[in-house]
């Protein structure tokens, strides 16, 4: 593989990665200034774009095996342009809640092939944890500034700045082809051995637990940047200053990242995953019903370091035990939609038939995540 390829890929990635969370991070912000929305509204909202995510992910993802990486791109990046200029210039709930369908859409052909690309070839142990990092980094980056932007260049400014990214990142497409040694299929590098390595049918064991977890923490994920915008005004914080304080859990789980990059006595370890899980439901619980700022940044610090353990272990867990190809990158993209659909579908439910308490879809999604952790044990206890 040419040296230049992945720093190309991980530069899309990362533009990515800063592109969409500035759109889809804020959009529930716009939805709630500009159009009165509640924290039920937007789970509901949240709940759409999880759900067309995860059909639109596993179908983009098998599209891209079929036609190939670089198609899916270019539709992929042609599409997100596209709703992003629409979103720009409509000003109607029905008008933007489309726009955010077609961006979403859109990105469904992305992240699968990023992830495909990045995995082809040698030193793809190194490669995977360059792209977590990425990733995460950008995520971070524009958590912490978009909330910045909106308050000095107004709500457009997330639709001009991410569709000026995703122009950027399709004319990056174009030079990613040509570079020479760019056509995948290069069979991808062994990982090293390690020791902490058990049997093959313990192996698939906690690559099982792994996609269990995932989805559960996409589930605590999408919940949360849902009820953001309420939890702000909850604080009285403006977006600016939401942007600031709520971001703090993305820069913790890219640091879980880095560390778990380099240090792997984490591999196959149940109780290292099974911690994180557990810190998962209560730190979540703990965030929604923070009675002071003091608890929702240690809260999010938690959640950060659970978060970002049980993804690097998704991905990890894959890898060492299958390929990481277009379609089989389109059914992990689409285990994470399931999650983003479930968590807001069943907090919005809650909110609606106990409305009532407040607190109702904190409290239901926490049971779903419990739930998670059952069937985590369960999984652990059936493979031993």
């Amino acid at each position: 593989m040419n040296g230049a390829f992945r720093p190309v890929c991980f530069t899309i990635e990362g533009l990515n990665s800063f592109a969409t969370v500035i759109y889809f991070n804020y959009l529930y912000f716009l939805f709630r200034d500009r159009f009165g929305f509640n924290d039920k509204e937007n789970l509901t909202l949240a709940a759409l774009i999880g759900l067309i995510y995860m059909f639109a992910s596993w179908q983009a993802g098998r599209f891209a095996q079929r036609a190939g990486n670089f198609t899916a791109l270019k539709i992929g990046f042609g599409v997100m342009a596209a709703g992003l200029a629409a979103g720009s210039q409509l000003h109607s709930v029905a008008g933007e809640i489309a726009a955010a369908c077609v961006v979403n859409v859109g990105m469904c052909f992305i992240w699968p092939v990023l992830e495909a690309l990045v995995s082809e070839g040698a030193q793809a142990a190194r490669a995977v944890g360059i792209y977590n990092i990425t990733w995460a980094a950008a995520n971070a980056a524009a958590y912490f500034i978009g909330g910045t932007l909106i308050v000095k260049f107004g709500y457009q400014s997330m639709f001009y700045l991410p569709l000026g990214f995703v122009l950027v990142q399709l004319a990056l497409v174009f030079v990613l082809e040509r570079i020479p040694g760019a056509v995948a299929g290069e069979p991808s590098e062994p990982l090293p051995h390690d020791p902490n390595r058990p049997a093959p049918a313990r192996a698939k064991n906690f690559q099982r637990m792994a996609w269990l977890a995932n989805p559960f923490a996409y589930i605590a994920i999408n919940t949360l940047l849902a009820v953001i915008p309420g939890l702000a005004a909850k604080f009285q914080m403006s977006p600016m200053l939401a942007g600031f304080v709520c971001s703090l859990w993305c820069f913790v789980r890219l640091g879980t990242f880095v560390v778990l990059w380099r240090w792997p006595g984490w591999h196959y370890r149940f109780r290292w995953l099974v911690t994180a899980f557990a810190l998962l439901v209560l730190a979540f619980a703990a965030i929604l019903i923070a009675p002071n700022l003091a608890v929702l940044i240690a809260a999010q610090a938690c959640f950060g370091m659970a978060i970002g353990l049980i993804y690097y272990s998704s991905l990890f867990y894959s890898m060492d035990a299958s390929d990481t190809k277009s379609e089989h990158g389109g059914i992990h993209e689409a285990a994470i939609g399931a999650g983003n659909f479930i968590g807001p579908a069943v907090g919005a439910a809650a909110l609606q038939f106990a409305s009532q308490s407040p607190n109702a879809g904190t409290y239901a999604v926490s049971g779903l995540l419990l739930c998670g952790l059952g069937g985590l044990v369960g999984i652990w206890k059936t493979g031993r």
